[in-house]
């Protein structure tokens, strides 16, 4: 957010005069002497002259010949002439800026008046003493005397000069800013107005009475009342008034966001100056005309038309506002990515603006220089500018200024991430704004403090500074405030991956910025979508959203925006493998970049095209391209380009088999990103230099960087925030692999306690690539522990050249292996609170083995290795997964054999020797579609023998048996009749028996069926029960969370990222009884593994889901079983779970595993 430095609408006051100098009346009384009558003649003609002088502005001639004059009158012993020329006097000195002297002649003239009771003489002096104290800020004595003057017009019926003093009396409440109480008084100006038949004075009134409810930033009225100005300036035909009202009607329009009003309320306001041949009303359409482009990100049509008025300014000599002009082109060139040319522009405003010494100017210039700097990266500088701003502002009074430069501070604070700070002054610039009643202000800084939030990674505290300053915009009628802050919304949503929200924030930002005609933030909004659709990984979406976006950028000129959009575009392209067209489009941004000066995006567009060469295998010209983006890089002083250009030519190194090369060049990508706190980059290098020794064989100084690697992300992951949209889009490979790699090495190494701390965090890792909200906890941030050998040689690592590394790898296995077992494998305090009877199975799928890991209370780990290539591990489990969804086949003993021959039997005599009753199962990968229970020995299913529930993380579990409590039961049923469609859902009528059976077995429940059941009927209860049952329709889509959802009876659908909204620590169980995972095709399973992250972060210690949809008899039969056991009030979640599952299968009609082992129980097990 910067400031917006046109001419503030060049609003014009048309302000209401103080008493003239008064001519006296000769008397007709012929009674007087001959002599006197020559002398009053003689002074009267003094009278005259001195009055032709003041008219002409020469006040001390006039005051010389009004002295002899006023002599005259006293001689002649004439109060009432005295009183008068002593009035005149007064009003001479008021204008020489002598009001002192005025008010000192003024009560001279007042004392006599009051003295000859001469009333509409008394209302003259006090209006005019109203005006000289008015005039040393005196406002209060001003008013009063204003006040006074008033009451003695009302009271003698003399209108006309009643209007000159409510004229007074509202330029000093528009000084104080006190723009309501002005409303009144222009509103008995214009029915004076009207009385008098004046219908000039009435135009003036109401056109004035518009810029006071503009001054209230209540657009819409201002313009109302324009407009009824107008019509009486047309009718009687004045010229001038039309040409002022209606451009100050096109620069409210301008701030509702009505753009388009505003532009043709500009172009017939300059037309009808340019007929009247007013340089300064054209001067002032264009600029405003100007503003208005700008605001449209139309920039090469605002710079035309400050060109225009700048040529109009120079050839007035209106020195003054020619810098206004200069500051609001270097905001278009600014805008367009021009910033040394911005810089240029600056520099000459803030000359002109000193050698005028006009402070307001000359703030405005050092403001928007800190704003080019800080586009350009030069932080300190930009603080610098800014803070004399600041002081200029304060020094002149200007509180509004003083408000935008701590707003402009905070944001480079912001961008220093030094986010403390920038709340402070964030906060600064509210409190001012509230001060001084500036509501667009107020709804700025509450925006920005809503980014510093968002910074910090406090979303929800982000959200609600975002919907304070939306409903402020909504209140002012900023359209353009509202469609920003719609669009801002939609980002923090993002970040809480609650994609559904933020799409529909972005398309109801982006109808707003269409009706306002705002192209330029409609191509932004455009390009978000894509940005959230590219990160989604729906590639060919984010292309439908980039084109559009581009062809906008290309019609209103924004070449730094359309460079943008070209690498987006081109990211998207490479992630479909259109490697061509990804190529095309990363060139076209270069030329751009190149075109207008744009090093940073040159360098960027290089480094794209340098990655499209290395992912087509021509390694050598990536090269090129790399070393050529690492040279400008240098040159522009981008630090964290710089890092990208080293690690990417360390990449390419790599790949043509030079590691020296290449571990040269990421030593170097290192120290950048180390020294400008670039953690994700830091963590990407980490992990290369790991591969990269682990392909040498330098397998425990691997382990080393793979290590450091995955701290580095848990510390993101806890810390900050997650990566801006932008920044995802530059790491393509996802960072799964590292803790997949790690654990192998690990493993390889016999290392089993930390291989499986590590693939415990990979789950963590793993739910983050696809909800993209995962933040972890105290335990994972504190990363993976370093042996002491490890620690040792720690600083020498990243320093040392690649063949001296050798030795230090042998040093450092030597050291390790002397370690005792027990240091190895030290297990952690978490995990020593496993209860006996209670063990880990975590799988690791790598693609040439299967590895089992196992942990058992007061033992260490233990892993085995299973002989088994991935692929075909896979083709066991689809064609399992086969047999087990048809409840007709015979073919599923096979399959579930020999998936117990590959999971259970290598590690079947520990769980003997363990006495294990409760197996808590973290799959890997494809291994989520198997049912555990439905292992089969030969003999029995794995159910029969033990407590089976899926462990999302043992880093994010606890071990600790909770107290248990009677159950109180809130159900729903999506119902329906069989074979009709609800929703687009088939009808569940099996639901409704459900769910009665279940109040029928429970005193403490409630149901709620078909329409009943809705999304809040079940929100407004569910705090008053520990058990939530929804027989429905859930499905958890692969690859998109955002189509992720649990539907209700009355078709309201909650997504998958708005579970953790729910925030219900009281409930213990959540159950959903119609579950399917959303598509044939199995990936990564990790969908699974998210409906059970997302119910655990929302307080949740237990749920219960289903890998298929299962059979409405069979489901309902297992219900009744589950709950019957439930009741007993003797057994925990998987006891109930494991009974009901057993009597399926001794049951004569649900024995096939189709109908017992598709439930599954996700949770601690205890």
């Amino acid at each position: 957010m910067h400031k917006n430095l046109g001419a503030a609408g060049q609003i014009t006051l048309i302000a209401f005069l103080s008493c003239l100098p008064v001519q006296v009346s000769l008397s007709s009384d012929r009674s007087f002497a001959q002599e006197a009558i020559d002398r009053k003649t003689q002074a009267t003609q003094l009278l005259e002259q001195g009055t032709q002088l003041y008219a002409n502005k020469k006040y001390p001639e006039a005051l010389a010949i009004w002295q002899k004059s006023l002599e005259i009158f006293r001689a002649l012993k004439s109060p009432i002439d005295e009183a008068k020329l002593l009035g005149n006097l007064g009003l001479a000195h008021n204008y020489m800026g002598k009001y002192q002297q005025a008010i000192a002649f003024h009560e001279q003239s007042l004392a006599i008046r009051i003295q000859i009771n001469d009333r509409q003489g008394q209302s003259n002096s006090y209006n005019n003493l109203g005006l000289a104290h008015a005039s040393l800020g005196q406002y209060d004595k001003a008013i009063d005397l204003y006040k006074q003057a008033l009451t003695i017009r009302q009271q003698i019926g003399d209108r006309a000069n009643e209007r000159t003093t409510l004229g007074g009396l509202i330029v000093i409440y528009q000084a104080l800013g006190k723009y309501q109480e002005n409303i009144s008084l222009y509103q008995r100006v214009i029915t004076v107005s009207k009385e008098l038949s004046d219908r000039q004075g009435e135009a003036n009134a109401i056109s004035n009475l518009g810029l006071t409810y503009y001054s209230l930033q209540k657009y819409q009225q201002a313009i109302e009342f324009y407009k009824q100005s107008l019509v009486i300036f047309k009718e009687i035909k004045d010229r001038l008034g039309e040409s002022n009202t209606i451009i100050n009607m096109a620069v409210a329009y301008r701030n509702l966001g009505q753009y388009q009003p505003a532009i043709s309320a500009l172009q017939e306001g300059l037309a009808l100056s340019k007929q009247i041949g007013n340089l300064y009303n054209q001067a002032s359409a264009l600029t405003n005309l100007g503003n208005t482009y700008f605001n449209l990100g139309q920039y090469q049509k605002a710079i035309e038309s400050f060109q225009q008025d700048l040529a109009i300014r120079k050839q007035l000599g209106d020195r003054n506002s020619e810098g206004v002009t200069l500051n609001n082109m270097g905001n278009a060139y600014y805008s367009l990515g021009q910033y040394q040319k911005s810089i240029d522009l600056f520099e000459q405003a803030l000359a002109i603006a000193k050698q005028f010494k006009n402070l307001l100017s000359e703030g405005d210039a050092l403001g928007n220089l800190g704003l080019a700097y800080d586009a350009l990266g030069q932080y300190q500088k930009s603080l610098e500018f800014h803070q004399r701003a600041a002081e200029i502002s304060k020094q002149i009074g200007d509180f509004r200024g003083v408000g935008s430069s701590l707003a402009n501070i905070g944001l480079v604070y912001n961008n220093l991430g030094q986010y403390q700070k920038a709340i402070e002054f964030h906060q600064q610039a509210l409190t001012i704004a509230k001060q001084i009643g500036d509501r667009r202000s107020e709804g700025g800084a509450l925006g920005n403090l809503a980014k510093a939030y968002s910074s910090l990674g406090q979303y929800q505290k982000a959200i609600d500074f975002n919907e304070k300053s939306l409903s402020i915009a909504k209140e002012i009628g900023d359209r353009n405030g509202e469609g920003t802050q719609l669009g801002n919304l939609g980002g923090n949503y993002y970040y809480l991956g609650q994609y559904h929200k933020t799409i529909n924030f972005y398309q109801q930002s982006l109808s707003v910025l269409k009706q306002i005609g705002d192209r330029n933030g409609e191509a932004n909004l455009l390009g978000n979508l894509g940005l959230v659709y590219n990160n989604l990984g729906q590639y060919q979406k984010a292309i439908d959203f980039f084109q559009p976006a581009l062809t906008i950028l290309k019609n209103i000129g924004d070449r730094n925006g359309e460079g943008n959009t070209l690498n987006n575009l081109g990211l998207a392209y490479r992630s479909l493998g259109q490697y061509q067209k990804a190529a095309e489009s990363y060139q076209q941004a270069f030329d751009i970049a190149q075109k207008i000066g744009n090093r940073e995006g040159e360098g960027v567009a290089t480094n794209n095209l340098g990655l499209i060469y290395n992912d087509i295998g021509q390694h050598q010209e990536s090269i090129n391209f790399f070393e050529k983006a690492l040279s400008i890089a240098k040159q522009i002083g981008d630090q964290k380009e710089e890092g990208n250009s080293l690690n990417f030519l360390g990449v390419a190194y790599s790949a043509i088999k030079q590691p020296q090369k290449a571990f040269v060049s990421y030593q170097q990508a290192l120290e950048v990103s180390r020294k400008i706190g670039n953690r994700e980059g830091e963590r990407a290098i980490l992990n290369n230099m790991g591969f990269l020794l682990s392909q040498q064989n330098q397998v425990e100084s691997a382990i080393v960087f793979y290590k450091q690697s995955i701290n580095v992300t848990e510390s993101i992951r806890k810390d900050i925030r997650g990566l801006s949209k932008e920044d995802q889009t530059k790491y393509l490979a996802t960072v799964s692999l590292t803790y997949r790699r790690l654990g192998d090495l690990l493993l390889q190494q016999g290392r089993v306690m930390e291989a499986l701390q590590i693939i415990d965090l990979l789950k963590i890792q793993e739910l983050e690539d696809y909800l993209k909200n995962v933040k972890g906890n105290e335990r994972t941030a504190e990363g993976v522990r370093f042996l002491a050998p490890e620690k040792e040689v720690l600083s020498h690592l990243p320093t040392i050249s690649l063949e001296k590394l050798s030795e230090f790898n042998r040093l450092l296995f030597r050291e390790i292996q002397q370690l005792p077992q027990s240091e190895i494998n030290k297990v952690p305090v978490h995990l020593q609170k496993l209860p006996q009877g209670v063990v880990l199975i975590y799988p690791l799928i790598l693609s040439d083995r299967l590895e089992l890991v196992l942990f058992s209370a007061n033992s260490s780990p233990i892993s085995r290795n299973v002989k088994i290539s991935k692929s075909k591990l896979e083709e066991l489990i689809i064609d399992f997964k086969s047999s087990l969804l048809d409840a007709g086949s015979e073919d599923v003993l096979e399959p579930a054999k020999e998936l117990y021959k590959l999971l259970i039997k290598p590690i079947e005599q520990e769980l003997i020797q363990a006495k294990a009753q409760t197996i808590l199962y973290a799959p890997d990968g494809q291994l989520r579609y198997v049912p555990l229970a439905a292992l089969y020995d030969g003999k029995q299913w794995l159910i029969e023998k033990y407590r089976i529930s899926n462990l999302i993380s043992y880093s994010l579990s606890d071990f600790v048996a909770k107290q248990k409590v009677s159950p109180s039961i809130l159900a729903g049923a999506f119902g329906g009749k069989g074979g009709e469609k609800r929703f687009g859902q088939s009808g569940l009528p099996a639901t409704l028996k459900e769910v009665e059976a279940i109040a029928n077995s429970f005193q403490n429940s409630t149901t709620l069926q078909e329409e009943q059941f809705s999304r809040q009927a079940i929100e407004s209860q569910f705090k008053n029960y520990n058990i939530l049952h929804l027989a429905t329709h859930a499905e958890f889509n692969i690859g998109a969370p955002e189509k992720s959802f649990i539907i209700f009876g009355n078709g309201d659908k909650i997504g998958l990222s708005e579970i953790t909204d729910w925030q219900i620590p009281n409930v213990e169980l959540i159950v959903l009884s119609a579950c399917q995972t959303g598509t044939s095709t199995l990936e990564n399973g990790v969908e699974i593994l998210g409906f059970g992250y997302q119910v655990q972060k929302a307080g949740v210690k237990n749920a219960i889901a289903s890998l298929w949809k299962v059979d409405d008899a069979g489901t309902q039969a297992l219900m009744a079983a589950f709950y019957k056991e439930l009741q007993k009030g003797d057994v925990n979640v998987t006891e109930a779970l494991r009974r009901a599952q057993i009597s399926l299968i001794k049951s004569s009609n649900f024995n096939h595993p189709n109908y017992w082992s598709a439930f599954f129980a996700i949770g601690n097990g205890l």
